[in-house]
């Protein structure tokens, strides 16, 4: 028989419910043994996150730089400034109606900015310093990522191959399955300090906020790809609902690539030009995504008493967009790929970062199933520009 497994999503859920209601009644001396656990994954998850920005950055800067020249660079170009647009769409919209959402839990910005502040400590802490801060480490991967596509040696690029395979086991098998333990050890900390309540109040507003602008923004996608590829936009988002259902069950733009495959077709893209698109652009855009990281990060600075500033988010959001190519193919890989940007970027401590992995997780597939989507409407503007043009096929 199949083994029966929850997944991530649900994980996170019963995480928060189960430490919202634990932290009713359970005795201090347990509730500190979680808030311990809190601590040690806190200061581990500091440790690995320049790791795994080196780990993930690298290989995925070296394999876009020996891919299929011309198409190549028009495709990421145009996934990279759907994916900043997405950002920037995301963070105007916040600004007029965050602040108004946010307003009535201003009382969480102790917990959030200070979590120091809550009611219970840690047993004991275990320092782990980082071995690199997060600048050192994204400077080091774009430079080592770039020279790697520029040579022809193979001796770096098999060494990056394996640390990537190492830093991918470390989320798939550490990170991701300690993630909702962490997570209720925040949730059940901030039960007892009586932040909770206005915290998933919040959550709740945003993740609405989040989900309608998803629509928005595939219809500006299949509008501006309708406009140039000179096809009604509605009838090419319609053809693209099947990939857009498939992701919301698979979470994952690769198991996904198929049925986009398909939709794509059926939109009267060339053949090898949407062999080449799709399964490129699942790796690289990540509108949906951005989207997500960017309105999380705004609400929860909006509740710690942050101020936003718009010329940090624009720094922040043109990282986040080169950032995400790196986001591995596992449930919650690109906000584990967007933590070293949003430690170093915007200074979020260990508990924003496990705000922001909850808010994140809970909205994957809707993430998931845009950014497939919008892939859609970048395959029928690469294949306008490039004149229908049969193509080698170039890219695997």
């Amino acid at each position: 028989m199949k083994k029966f497994r929850l997944s991530l999503l649900w994980q996170i859920v019963i995480a928060i419910i189960l430490g919202i209601v634990l932290g009713q009644f359970l005795p201090v001396p347990i509730a500190r043994i979680f808030v311990t656990f809190n601590g040690l994954f806190g200061n581990f998850l500091n440790f690995i996150i320049p790791l795994i920005i080196i780990g993930l950055i690298i290989p995925a800067i070296a394999d876009l730089g020996k891919g299929a020249g011309r198409l190549l660079l028009i495709t990421a170009a145009i996934a990279y400034g759907s994916t900043v647009f997405s950002g920037f769409f995301t963070y105007f919209t916040g600004e007029a109606i965050f602040p108004r959402l946010i307003a009535d839990s201003v009382q969480t910005s102790t917990a959030i900015d200070n979590p120091e502040s809550m009611t219970l400590k840690p047993f004991f802490v275990v320092e782990m310093p980082a071995p690199l801060d997060i600048m050192t480490a994204l400077l080091l991967s774009f430079c080592i990522g770039l020279g790697m596509a520029a040579i022809k040696g193979n001796t770096l690029r098999m060494a990056a191959g394996d640390f990537h395979d190492i830093v991918t086991l470390l989320i798939e098998k550490i990170i991701i399955p300690l993630l909702p333990l962490h997570i209720f050890g925040i949730f059940l900390n901030m039960t007892l300090s009586g932040q909770v309540a206005s915290i998933i109040s919040v959550f709740v507003k945003i993740i609405i906020v989040i989900f309608v602008l998803h629509i928005l923004l595939l219809l500006i996608q299949f509008t501006l790809a309708g406009l140039i590829g000179k096809k009604n936009p509605l009838r090419l988002l319609k053809n693209m609902l099947p990939a857009y259902a498939t992701a919301l069950g698979t979470q994952s733009s690769a198991a996904t690539i198929p049925v986009t495959l398909a939709q794509t077709l059926k939109n009267g893209v060339s053949k090898n030009i949407a062999t080449f698109v799709i399964p490129l652009c699942a790796t690289i855009h990540l509108s949906g995504s951005t989207m997500k990281i960017t309105a999380c990060a705004m609400a929860i600075m909006m509740m710690a008493g942050i101020p936003v500033n718009t010329f940090d988010f624009s720094g922040f959001i043109l990282m986040l967009g080169i950032t995400m190519v790196a986001a591995p193919g596992v449930p919650g890989g690109a906000i584990m790929a967007a933590l070293g940007v949003l430690e170093g970027m915007l200074g979020f401590d260990e508990t924003a970062q496990a705000l922001m992995i909850a808010l994140y997780i809970a909205m994957d597939s809707f993430g998931t199933a845009c950014n497939v989507t919008g892939d859609g409407a970048i395959a029928v503007v690469v294949d306008q520009i490039n004149g229908k043009k049969e193509i080698p096929m170039q890219h695997s």
